[in-house]
């Protein structure tokens, strides 16, 4: 299987690009959100025949090639909103939690414009991680045993009475950085010193649940109410390092076609977490309108949900997304609307991405490092943190770009990716190279 497409990469300033309403007949899409995610969103809305203008807020230098950037922040709701009236967009689409939680659907949907994503509402499967647990203990979905605490002290001593490692997980949103797998008691301190005593991620709770053991997996559905369309599985690698070494970071890579998920796996996945999911949010009259992401674990005793998010995940969508050859307007079209989506339809064979992200990443880093030799890469490159600097792609982010390449199977994609991952030059860029690793050690 050759490689999916070759994303354009004419490496063309997009200050240099000239907005014109000429020719413009089909649809007009806002995209917002500034990362890898966006971008493959902006890729995929780029091979619809309805869509003719795209528009992205912040955007990036990569997606400057396929859409407009426009400079507005993706929580500034009235700006969006009024972006959205003064260009006449048929569509936006929502790709960060920040811009949900700020209300921004809520915002549009008052407005009468179509908009794919989560009310503010229902977004708090997201970002009240001790809602999520209430939520499927009430309606008997599985997941780990917890307690949640505001008091530094009371979480102390719980935890010093539990045995090890301890799941330590701020409530709120902490942009996929605040869950710390404490080792030991000292660890398990200064975790919760940072998130109750520090408010390092805001002012909030702290949820501590059980230990679970077992391969993670991401599985991502398109939902609107009860209706639940699934994509591809997948799995992210979070630790910064080979071996799954170092710290927890925003995802180093990613790859779909689980050889350990049976399709029994995934059929209860589907079925007794998303749907159930869905449902119980419907009931509660929290209904989802957009992307529901199952971060799960199977477990000795069966899958087990580690999280949910209320949106696309990064980096899984930069692998998932590839994948598909349902025009995605279509999608976000019906459930951004309240009707039922077309099935989605799935290419056949598997994509595997890597991360290249800034030396230092996920702590301290420097900007503006002169990046060469994307436009040699045969396969996707989603910009994840980049900006022109003179004519010249440099890094402007911890994660700084994902190479996604496709192949016939787990081993085929990883040989693929990492070849092309060799074209790009940057002296301050590091990357996994172990994207996949599990998949390749699973013997059955």
């Amino acid at each position: 299987m050759e490689s999916i497409y070759v994303l354009p990469q004419t490496h063309i300033a997009p200050e240099n690009r000239e907005i014109t309403l000429e020719n413009c007949i089909g649809k007009t899409v806002l995209v917002i959100g500034s990362g890898g995610r966006e971008h493959a969103i902006v890729d995929a809305l780029s091979r619809s025949p309805q869509v003719s203008r795209i528009y992205c807020a912040p955007g990036n230098a990569g997606i400057g090639q396929q859409a407009f950037n426009v400079p507005l922040k993706d929580t500034d709701v009235e700006g969006l909103l009024s972006f959205a009236r003064d260009n006449q967009v048929d569509l936006t689409v929502v790709g960060p939690e920040a811009s949900l939680a700020a209300g921004v659907v809520d915002a549009f949907r008052a407005a009468g414009l179509a908009i794919f994503g989560h009310t503010r509402a229902a977004t708090a499967i997201e970002s009240s991680k001790e809602f999520a647990k209430e939520l499927m203990g009430k309606y008997g979905i599985p997941t780990a045993a917890y307690r949640s605490f505001s008091s530094y002290d009371e979480a102390v001593a719980y935890v010093a009475g539990r045995p090890f490692p301890a799941v330590l997980k701020y409530d709120g949103l902490a942009a996929g950085k605040g869950v710390v797998i404490a080792q030991d008691l000292e660890e398990a301190r200064a975790a919760l010193a940072s998130m109750l005593l520090d408010e390092a991620f805001g002012k909030g709770r702290v949820v501590i649940e059980d230990f679970l053991t077992g391969p993670e997996f991401s599985f991502l559905c398109f939902v609107d109410g009860e209706r639940v369309y699934p994509m591809p599985l997948s799995q992210d690698h979070k630790r910064a390092f080979d071996g799954d070494k170092g710290p927890n970071t925003g995802g180093m890579g990613a790859y779909t076609g689980l050889p350990f998920i049976t399709e029994e796996d995934r059929a209860f996945a589907y079925e007794n977490i998303l749907c159930k999911a869905a449902a119980a949010m419907a009931a509660e009259g929290r209904p989802l309108s957009g992307v529901l992401y199952g971060g799960l674990m199977k477990t000795p005793s069966g899958i087990k949900v580690i999280e949910f998010n209320a949106r696309f995940g990064d980096p899984e969508t930069e692998v998932v997304l590839p994948l598909l050859e349902s025009d995605i307007y279509e999608i976000f079209e019906a459930v951004a609307t309240g009707r039922p989506a077309p099935e989605p339809r799935w290419r056949d064979g598997v994509t595997l991405g890597v991360v290249l992200a800034s030396k230092g990443y996920p702590g301290h880093y420097d900007k503006g490092f002169p990046i060469a030799g994307t436009e040699s890469v045969d396969g996707c490159v989603y910009h994840m943190g980049t900006a022109f600097r003179d004519g010249q792609l440099v890094t402007a982010g911890g994660r700084v770009l994902m190479v996604v390449a496709g192949g016939t199977d787990v081993a085929d994609a990883r040989e693929r990716v990492y070849r092309e991952v060799a074209k790009i030059h940057c002296d301050n860029l590091f990357h996994r190279n172990d994207i996949a690793h599990c998949a390749l050690e699973y013997h059955g």
